[in-house]
């Protein structure tokens, strides 16, 4: 998954970016607000998190616009502001979640994992070919049989299943399961999906992904 981080404190966004990628999220950060606007409108999001004391444009006028071109991305505000007014005028500017500063990392990722699980309506189990991934659990199984996988593995293969029956480029892999400014070679995403399907074969779970050559992976079936 991959979250743009909107804020112009370098402690606390690289805090939240290193925490966020030890998750094995995809990170973004943008420093003020009209950089973060821009970054949001012309990129492929699954979440944002926004300060509201921004430089440039504030937090509340960057949701509001982005709103306007995008209903469906959750935005969760992180600020030091924390009167009930502040509170409901946050929300009603169109975040999703609003959580004050000081805050503790666990919190902020229950609710972050709680908004992407409503934004992909609300279902916390991804299945294909007798393979299932309990998102809430963190686990995957093929056949019944626990499957064991890395962060990333994990991470690569939750986002073939969220997009099942579509083409996944490998320019969109990289962006939402590496960072967007990992390294042009796009040939990892090759050896984790080869890491992937040595896992699931001795599973029994055999041509779970199709290679679709020149342009990346698919998940098919029910």
């Amino acid at each position: 998954m991959r979250v743009l981080i909107i804020e112009d404190e370098p402690g606390i966004a690289n805090f939240l970016k290193e925490g966020l990628e030890e998750e094995c999220f995809a990170v973004d950060v943008a420093s003020n607000g009209r950089e973060g606007l821009s970054m949001a409108l012309s990129s492929d999001y699954d979440l944002l998190i926004v300060d509201w004391l921004l430089p440039g444009l504030s937090g509340v006028e960057v949701c509001r616009q982005f709103r306007k071109e995008c209903s469906q991305v959750p935005v969760i505000f992180l600020t030091a502001k924390d009167t009930l007014d502040d509170v409901v005028f946050g929300l009603e500017s169109g975040a999703n979640d609003y959580i004050k500063k000081p805050f503790a990392f666990e919190e902020l990722l229950a609710r972050i994992r709680v908004q992407l699980r409503s934004s992909f309506s609300g279902n916390p189990l991804l299945q294909a070919g007798g393979v299932k991934m309990n998102l809430a659990a963190h686990m995957v199984s093929c056949n019944g049989k626990e499957v064991s996988l890395t962060p990333k593995e994990f991470a690569l293969l939750e986002y073939l299943l969220r997009n099942k029956g579509n083409v996944c480029t490998r320019s969109r892999i990289i962006e939402h399961v590496w960072d967007i400014h990992f390294d042009a070679d796009t040939s990892v995403i090759d050896v984790y999906v080869n890491f992937l399907r040595k896992k699931l074969d001795v599973s029994g779970c055999t041509d779970l992904i199709e290679t679709v050559r020149g342009i990346g992976y698919v998940i098919r079936g029910e």
